[in-house]
């Protein structure tokens, strides 16, 4: 059986995030979104919300689990026996940062395999800090990230004022 983690801090959750989970569930025994802490950036829900977000979405798909991770996500993916690693590209950028990060994952653990996901197009111009900004001013995003999480960021921004 064939165990692949989805790591992110997914904060918000995106649809885009949704299409590459759905994606990957077909590929897959079991796939867990896994979800972390982005270190470098200030979240806007806690990880229990963002579970909650993800695991609304993902109802229907019943090899996929979500958890929260801490530390080192190779340390994660030896804790429930993954060995794929799966990662969402949106352009170059992303290519050029994820390429580092797999060589460092394969460093630490050289049984763990990365899988690159192209996003859809109509996806791939959609950021967490372009979604916080478009919500902090009072944008639509009802096509962009689930309405629970569109209400959810509209209430949160609104509330930190």
């Amino acid at each position: 059986m064939t165990i692949a983690v989805f790591p992110g801090s997914f904060d918000p959750l995106t649809n885009g995030h949704l299409d590459l989970i759905q994606r990957a569930s077909k590929m897959f025994d079991h796939l867990i979104v896994a979800v972390g802490q982005n270190t470098s950036k200030r979240g806007v829900f806690t990880a229990s919300e963002r579970v909650a977000f993800i695991e609304a979405g993902v109802q229907d798909l019943p090899n996929v689990s979500v958890q929260v991770e801490t530390g080192l996500t190779v340390d994660f993916m030896r804790s429930v026996n993954a060995t794929v690693l799966v990662r969402g590209l949106r352009n170059s950028t992303d290519f050029e940062f994820e390429q580092g990060i797999a060589g460092m994952n394969r460093a630490l653990d050289d049984q763990i395999d990365t899988v690159c996901l192209m996003a859809a197009p109509k996806y791939q111009f959609v950021s967490s800090s372009l979604l916080k900004e478009v919500a902090q001013f009072g944008g639509d995003l009802t096509r962009l990230v689930p309405p629970a999480v569109a209400e959810g960021l509209r209430e949160r921004l609104e509330r930190d004022k």
